[in-house]
């Protein structure tokens, strides 16, 4: 009786951090056979770091964290194994002037920590859509801005809640 109601607890512990939108961390040998298919399929050599099974405008997205050849990518997977985003990490001296810029005009005393880039995919194609910078200003928390492509757009992301 005692081992079904841990059981229980568990379950319902799990479905209560997916309804809340936090991810649940998927231990990288237990990564479901669709999501390892999808990786191994875009990512020849991947080197995961972290698997989250997340609940993203009510469907299930795995959100997975790796390197290849030294590059840092992020990538958001449908059950079925459908890739519908890849962020990918951009080298200071690649990211645009217009958006570095935009940066500097906007947050004037951070420091550029990370650069992504955005890409929507569909199949095998992707689309850049915007860059994602964390930035850190002294004596703050690091934080995320999201930049169009063309430096034009510098918006501060809002803070996600407490357990993500």
């Amino acid at each position: 009786m005692r081992k079904r109601v841990l059981t229980a607890a568990i379950a319902i512990g799990g479905l209560m951090t997916l309804a809340s939108g936090r991810g649940e961390s998927i231990p990288l040998d237990k990564v479901p056979e669709k999501i390892m298919a999808a990786i191994k399929a875009r990512f020849p050599d991947p080197k995961l770091k972290s698997v989250e099974k997340e609940t993203e405008d009510g469907a299930v997205v795995f959100d997975v964290e790796l390197s290849q050849k030294g590059r840092k990518y992020e990538a958001d997977i449908k059950e079925d194994g459908t890739i519908v985003e890849i962020e990918k990490e951009v080298a200071a001296k690649d990211f645009p002037d217009a958006c570095a810029k935009a940066i500097a005009a906007k947050f004037p005393s951070a420091k550029i920590k990370e650069i992504m880039e955005v890409n929507k995919v569909d199949g095998a194609k992707e689309t850049p859509q915007n860059y994602e910078i964390v930035l850190e200003e002294p004596g703050k928390k690091p934080f995320e801005a999201v930049v169009s492509l063309d430096g034009k757009s510098v918006k501060q992301e809002k803070e996600e809640s407490e357990g993500k």
